[in-house]
């Protein structure tokens, strides 16, 4: 069926394996929302979202300019301000003004941050020692999601054959 789609449509062998990875990173991340809200769940922790989560791990031990977190792409300016908002309500993180440019706005994770962070980071330990047993298949997948990444954000840049 699969087959005949894509002689349908004229795709190559290629661009199929190119969609299908795009489609499975679109459930991948979703999935791993759902694990992160199952693990939120079994910490007993009920004021925090999955993505409220993701961002604290993202933010770790750092202190971090909020316009970092956006620019590595990893929240839109829009939502990291209401989450960065609750998370600050929750005794989550703290922000503050840089000494350095006062219109920037530096974000640190809370001793209650903090915590929670290190039970996501042991589930994460945990999990990922299930995963192939010390092989090298995470290792070249991340490579070839870098590989990824980088074309993406070259296309955005300076579009196509760039």
């Amino acid at each position: 069926m699969a087959d005949a789609a894509r002689s349908a449509q004229n795709l190559s062998p290629q661009t199929e394996s190119y969609r299908a990875a795009t489609r499975l990173i679109e459930r991948l991340h979703r999935l791993y929302l759902d694990v992160i809200r199952a693990e939120l769940d079994r910490l007993g922790v009920e004021d925090l979202s999955a993505v409220q989560a993701l961002l604290l791990a993202n933010i770790g031990t750092a202190e971090v300019n909020v316009k970092t977190l956006m620019e590595r792409g990893y929240y839109q300016g829009s939502n990291a301000s209401y989450n960065l908002k609750k998370l600050v309500e929750a005794g989550y993180i703290e922000q503050f003004r840089s000494s350095h440019d006062r219109r920037a706005t530096i974000v640190r994770l809370t001793a209650r941050g903090l915590a929670l962070c290190h039970q996501i980071d042991a589930s994460e330990e945990q999990f990922a020692t299930g995963f192939g047993n010390g092989s090298t298949h995470f290792t070249e997948m991340v490579a070839r999601m870098t590989d990824l990444e980088r074309g993406w954000t070259d296309q955005i840049r300076f579009g196509p054959n760039s």
